[in-house]
């Protein structure tokens, strides 16, 4: 599980992928038509993609020469869904660091 976390972490951690991502939010694309609209070379979008499609976000599609690719939104909903858990109070204690009256760190546990 942590493995497919930091794969789309990864995935998302770059400019150029999140524009990707951004443009097949619309409709399946063309590596042609991505190519295009970023303006960047064949060899840098292949490095993108394959990246995109390792982490599950991107699903590739062959059609002759050219390959298609579009958005997994279950895998975008799982990982929101993970996000969701680790972001959420309900049921779990945590701790925070608040400066004391000295200027000093003490501890404040919140159940």
């Amino acid at each position: 599980k942590e493995d497919k976390i930091s794969k789309i972490c990864k995935a998302l951690s770059d400019s150029n992928r999140i524009k990707i991502i951004k443009l097949l939010t619309y409709r399946e694309q063309c590596a042609c038509e991505l190519l295009e609209k970023l303006q960047i070379t064949q060899p840098t979008l292949s490095h993108h993609m394959k990246i995109l499609c390792r982490s599950g976000l991107v699903v590739p599609r062959k059609e002759g020469k050219w390959t298609h690719y579009s958005l997994n939104r279950g895998k975008f909903l799982d990982f929101i869904s993970f996000i969701e858990k680790i972001s959420s109070d309900a049921g779990k204690e945590r701790i925070y660091f608040t400066p004391s009256a000295e200027a000093q760190m003490s501890f404040v546990k919140i159940v």
